[in-house]
């Protein structure tokens, strides 16, 4: 769908306008369809009389509500169905049956417990799409486990536990994987058995566990690890470290010296000359040619690893100038140094700013990021705020199934909407 505002501005692009998804979900496991949402889904968030504690749960709390709800369910629309009810039942049936994918996001089965999974969806509208989206998945000693996001972190073997100053072991901070993959795969998911629904006019069930997400997201340590269980004569390291192996992962970056962080004059920066052109380019722009001479390194994969003198020598260039000033420098001079950000300085940076707008918090219930691909002469809708509870039962009845005032008062009245 395309509208064309005015001649010189940008078109509102939803390139999935015409997709719809019925979903019934708990906390987390919503954002799912979140990207679909910001994509132009039409998304029905099927919620039950009690509603999703998403909106009560993790902080910060924004006026009464999580930024967890304003985030993982904007774009989304809410109705309240009593599933345990046989009129509820038949009204998601009648939902499914104008829809492409029904998104489980929440344990396993428990559609299928209501008696209204995958196999009654399926005789219905035998081009649904039905996916789950669970902690550990539908299989597995796991399986009916209570979770939440972290667990699949360090279940992964993402996050190593610390200790704090009195001695306690504690989490320390790190990024939540396993529940951001998950549903941004489950989502690919999703979308590539719409596509063959479309094609063939057959549906499919997939599900997908957000612990193996972490691990899959986590490819390179563990592949490494199971690749290093093989002969040296079979595996080894890179060329420029005499074949030597190092530690998986960005385990191995330990000991480098030109790929390493550096302190600068006001902040640090991360140096990354590990191909001999791009050291070169350096040591000729801060005018030190004679380090390059005196330590050229290999052609590629050169982190001139244990060199302490020329890390001494980098560690009191860097701090003659600024993060900024560096940038500059790596720009001008064709050479790998980056900005070293936090969460809470990152939307001060330049390229964030040029990249991101944030979604203002009069829209969405908080500040919020975009969804973050660009589309050539067009630009994303903005979604709508993350529904109330039921906010959108009337209409959905109305606009889907063609309800009259009468036939919604009658299910209210039955205790079928909550």
């Amino acid at each position: 769908m395309c509208q064309n505002p005015g001649m010189n501005q940008p078109q509102t692009v939803a390139p999935l306008s015409g997709v719809r998804i019925i979903e019934v979900s708990l906390l987390g496991p919503a954002a799912l369809t979140t990207t679909l949402a910001d994509l132009g889904a039409d998304v029905i968030k099927v919620e039950s009389p009690a509603g999703d504690y998403v909106r009560e749960m993790t902080w910060p709390i924004v006026e009464g509500t999580s930024l967890m709800h304003l985030h993982v369910n904007r774009g989304k629309q809410s109705i309240v169905l009593d599933l345990k009810s046989e009129a509820g039942k038949q009204v998601f049936l009648d939902l499914v049956a104008e829809a492409d994918a029904v998104v489980e996001a929440m344990r396993p089965g428990a559609l299928d417990k209501l008696g209204i999974g995958y196999e009654v969806c399926r005789q219905l509208r035998p081009e649904i799409v039905f996916v789950t989206l669970s902690g550990y998945g539908a299989t597995g000693p796991y399986r009916n486990l209570p979770s939440h996001g972290i667990a699949y972190d360090t279940w992964a073997g993402i996050v190593s536990p610390a200790l704090d100053e009195e001695g306690f072991w504690e989490l320390p901070e790190h990024v939540s994987i396993g529940i951001n993959a998950g549903p941004v795969m489950a989502a690919l998911a999703l979308l590539a058995g719409v596509v063959q629904a479309r094609a063939t006019g057959q549906g499919c069930a997939m599900e997908m566990a957000q612990s193996d997400a972490a691990a899959f997201f986590d490819w390179y340590r563990s592949e490494t690890w199971k690749a290093y269980e093989r002969p040296d004569t079979e595996v080894t390291g890179n060329k420029s470290d005499n074949y030597e192996r190092r530690a998986p992962g960005t385990a191995g970056m330990k000991g480098g010296v030109r790929y390493q962080v550096y302190e600068a004059a006001d902040g640090f920066v991360l140096f990354m000359a590990s191909e001999q052109a791009f050291w070169k380019n350096f040591c000729e722009g801060v005018g030190r040619m004679d380090l390059f001479e005196k330590w050229p390194g290999s052609k590629f994969a050169d982190h001139a690893r244990g060199n302490r003198e020329l890390q001494a020598e980098l560690r009191d260039i860097f701090k003659t100038r600024s993060c900024a000033d560096w940038i500059a420098f790596a720009d001008a001079h064709n050479t790998t140094i980056a900005p070293v950000n936090t969460p809470r300085t990152i939307g001060d940076d330049p390229q964030f700013r040029d990249r991101f707008q944030w979604i203002p918090a009069d829209a969405l219930g908080a500040e919020e990021l975009p969804f973050p691909v660009k589309i050539a002469g067009g630009e994303l809708p903005t979604p709508s705020k993350a529904p109330t509870q039921g906010e959108h039962t009337d209409a959905v009845l109305a606009r889907v199934l063609g309800k009259s005032t009468e036939e919604i008062a009658a299910l209210r009245d039955a205790g079928v909407l909550g």
